[in-house]
């Protein structure tokens, strides 16, 4: 089931050079004695000496630009690398500020403050902090990703907005915040209350929900823009540099979400170090609840945009497997990979009205999912939990099992009309994923099934090869299993 959600080997050219120079400095001092001192080669710092050399000066020009504008100088470098005596190691990946706010404070200040409030403005100082932290990353994404793809023609300026969608906007929203923590903050480095600035910032975080919705999207055409070589050959370089701290793109781009649900955290950890009869008391409460709203519009609009996305990715067989109810769905309550009795791969969609058995499939480079059999309407839905060795698993599945072992972590679901008798016996990897299906499949069910008609049947029920009427069922229920080889 999927759970809502590279290091290669490839050497910098620059180091490569460097160390053939210094091969061949060596061989020369072997032949002739020097008492010139020899100074180190200059490490790799910037994106700019990783990309390969080109004959093309605009891009050449870039690369000197780009260079300078990561040293911070504004100037380009003028002369020559010396050569070195011996290769030097790679640069070590940039580490963050780990400075508690405590350690900024002398030996007397700390004497000052009880524990409680230490521990109060500890947790205020890591809201800032992971503030500053947030706005360097979304700079840096544009930096050092998007606008050197955009110049280098790597990919289209159609494609990196769809990729990286409106990130620089939100870079203001976070410095307000930023500001007006800096306001509050006393001369003493304390900040006396915080639960209004926060009151009347969170509301801001709604500005999200679009490039939250759009993020499944973003990840399907970043994965497929990956099978470029040139993609993949930048994001590599990216990827051993120094400033990516061993982060992929897609891990700076996911990095806003990720803040999102801290929120509330923070917050919930600045109320607990916060005294009862304290001003920001009542207020921190209010925070959290309002934070807590935010969280749940952009989860919905984001759920419905990831529904939408899954919908129009499924390709029908036949015209009779188009149920309008499909198209009506707003939420995706879960999906993943399952296999049916057979062996088969499933990609199994259980909507808020529907279940959709599909078979993964590629058109065009793009992944789509073939509709397998009829969807099941959740309303006629029967679950029945097999325990295991209830079922043996044929097909190519067969070899994985010996006369000693048995099939595990299977489930069956059926549909109860009697036009379109189904059933289908899968499989998940393990007991965990086994039981999220089946604690989001009775939740599904118990929406649409009427109190007191069974909607799990027991798992001894498999065993039974005769026809039984359900208790408070208006149809007769073929328990005996047809054929789940057989197309319909």
């Amino acid at each position: 089931m999927v759970a809502y959600d590279e290091l290669g080997s490839l050497v910098p050219i620059k180091r490569t050079l460097q160390v053939t120079d210094c091969q061949n400095q060596a061989n020369k001092e072997s032949e002739e004695p020097s008492t010139k001192r020899v100074r180190p080669h200059g490490r790799v710092t910037s994106l700019a000496s990783l990309i390969s050399p080109v004959k093309n000066g605009a891009v050449r020009r870039f690369g000197q630009t780009l260079q300078a504008s990561f040293r911070g100088d504004g100037k380009s470098s003028a002369g020559p690398h010396k050569p070195c005596s011996k290769a030097t190691a790679p640069t070590p990946p940039k580490r963050r500020n780990s400075t508690l706010w405590s350690e900024t404070l002398d030996v007397r200040q700390k004497g000052t403050f009880s524990t409680q409030e230490i521990k109060r403005q500890e947790a205020i100082f890591e809201l800032s902090r992971g503030e500053h932290d947030l706005i360097e990353d979304l700079q840096l994404a544009r930096k050092a990703y998007h606008d050197p793809m955009l110049k280098l023609s790597i990919m289209s300026e159609e494609e990196l907005t769809h990729i990286f969608g409106n990130l620089d906007d939100y870079i203001p929203l976070h410095e307000d915040l930023l500001a007006r923590l800096s306001k509050a903050t006393g001369s003493d480095g304390t900040v006396g209350q915080i639960g209004q600035i926060v009151i009347s910032w969170l509301p801001r975080l709604n500005a999200y929900k679009e490039y939250c919705s759009n993020q499944l999207a973003a990840k399907a055409l970043l994965d497929q823009k990956k099978q470029d070589r040139r993609v993949q050959d930048f994001l590599q370089r990216c990827l051993e540099s120094p400033f990516s701290r061993k982060l992929d793109l897609w891990s700076f781009l996911d990095i806003p979400r990720s803040r999102l649900v801290k929120y509330p955290l923070l917050l919930k950890e600045i109320l607990r170090h916060t005294p009862p009869d304290h001003p920001d008391a009542g207020l921190l409460e209010e925070a959290i609840t309002i934070i807590q709203g935010v969280l749940s519009d952009i989860n919905m609009k984001k759920g419905e945009s990831e529904c939408q996305y899954y919908i129009e990715k499924l390709e029908y067989l036949d015209d009779r497997q188009r149920d309008p109810r499909i198209e009506q769905c707003k939420s995706l309550l879960c999906h993943g990979e399952l296999r049916n009795k057979s062996g088969t791969k499933l990609h199994v969609f259980l909507f808020t009205e529907i279940l959709v058995l599909t078979r993964p499939v590629t058109r065009n480079e793009r992944q789509c999912f073939q509709v397998y059999r009829q969807p099941i309407p959740v309303q006629d839905l029967v679950l029945e939990d097999l325990q295991d060795g209830d079922v043996r698993m044929g097909g190519s599945f067969r070899g994985a099992f010996s006369n000693s072992e048995k099939a595990k972590n299977i489930f069956r679901v059926r549909s109860q009309d009697p036009s379109h008798s189904q059933s289908h016996t899968l499989q998940v990897n393990d007991v965990f994923h086994k039981q999220q299906w089946l604690n989001c499949l009775r939740s599904a069910i118990s929406v649409h099934r009427p109190t007191g008609e069974p909607s799990t049947a027991s798992p001894h029920m498999s065993n039974v090869h005769s026809k039984r009427r359900m208790s408070s069922a208006s149809a007769i229920i073929h328990l005996e299993e047809p054929d789940e080889n057989c197309p319909r």
